[in-house]
């Protein structure tokens, strides 16, 4: 009788109707996976995407560097490492390691300060400041080949607006073939990379500067600071962040420049202005040498891959440090 009651309990209606605890455990699981699988959903086409069209020809490009290939069908002539041997002794690519670091310095040295200065004026109550805004990030809209045939034009020798305008204050001589001469060429083509990118950093630089709180400064203006005192040790510490990030993506854009160089000057006269990914294209498209054109785009890589990680180790791990711990408090 005992055992016929208790097997009556086990099928009662009780069986049927689990725990309150039970049913809520069993919740919160489906929800977790329903959450998996909603992120899992979202992230797949992106990941598709960015094998395709990222991972996968980065890896191609690092197997067609041990090749001499000039295209077509699937590389078969290995070679080694003599393409990145024959790279190192290429005096065009060791021109083009100098040229780079030329313009990584003057855009450290030069444009970066100057959208500094321009977002700090800009900061300030001026009439028409969205005005001045909208003019200054107006290049940065602009197109790399509208940008390269424009100042083809404006420096377009003596018929070009640069040497008219020379002309008309009386500075004739310093008027000539702005991207014709060796001597000229660069410093040139980093007044166009100046007027096309610094709106970008610049208003970077504003953002950064309008998230400061303003009781900081009112508090520091009270304690009789100057307006460079205010700078050095209110305004500069706090948008210290927004400056490395502009940093960063300086130093990489410069590494990586092709489009203006491209239109304008396709790298002449005599390689003078030619950087590392015209180089690329010069052998990978016009002599139809992709295997050693796949070596030069893979120290690119390289030089961006071990740039980034030295900069994110070095510079950016205070930011990064910060980051975590107000992520940590706000979760507790």
């Amino acid at each position: 009788m005992t055992s016929t009651f208790l097997a009556d309990k086990r099928s009662g209606p009780d069986a049927d109707h689990p725990p309150p605890e039970t049913v809520r455990a069993r919740g919160r699981v489906r929800r977790r996976v329903l959450h998996w699988l909603t992120a899992v959903g979202f992230q797949v086409p992106a990941l598709v995407l960015f094998m395709g069209l990222v991972l996968l020809p980065m890896l191609f490009a690092l197997y067609a560097a041990f090749f001499r290939w000039g295209g077509f069908g699937m590389p078969s002539d290995y070679i080694g490492t003599d393409n990145f041997t024959h790279l190192f002794d290429n005096p065009v690519f060791l021109g083009d390691l100098w040229r780079c670091l030329v313009l990584v310095v003057l855009s450290l040295v030069i444009q970066l300060p100057f959208a500094l200065a321009m977002a700090v004026l800009l900061n300030q109550r001026l009439r028409g400041r969205a005005v001045y805004r909208m003019l200054f990030f107006a290049p940065y809209v602009l197109s790399e080949a509208i940008t390269g045939v424009l100042f083809a034009m404006i420096f377009a020798p003596d018929d070009g607006l640069a040497d008219h305008l020379l002309g008309g204050i009386g500075l004739d001589g310093l008027g000539g073939e702005w991207f014709a001469d060796p001597s000229y060429v660069m410093a040139t083509l980093f007044v166009v990379m100046t007027w096309k990118y610094f709106g970008f950093h610049m208003m970077l630089c504003l953002a950064g500067l309008q998230s400061i709180p303003k009781e900081l400064t009112e508090a520091a203006l009270i304690d009789g600071a100057s307006a460079w005192q205010r700078f050095r040790s209110v305004t500069l510490p706090l948008i210290a962040p927004t400056l490395r990030i502009s940093i960063f993506l300086s130093v990489i854009g410069s590494i990586q420049l092709f489009d203006l160089v491209w239109v304008i000057t396709q790298g002449g006269p005599d390689h003078h202005s030619e950087t590392m990914a015209v180089t690329m294209f010069q052998y990978g498209f016009k002599r139809y040498q992709v295997g050693y054109a796949s070596a030069i785009s893979v120290v690119m890589f390289g030089i961006c891959l071990v740039f980034a990680l030295a900069y994110q180790r070095f510079v950016l791990r205070r930011d990064l440090e910060g980051a975590t711990t107000t992520m940590r408090g706000d979760g507790k």
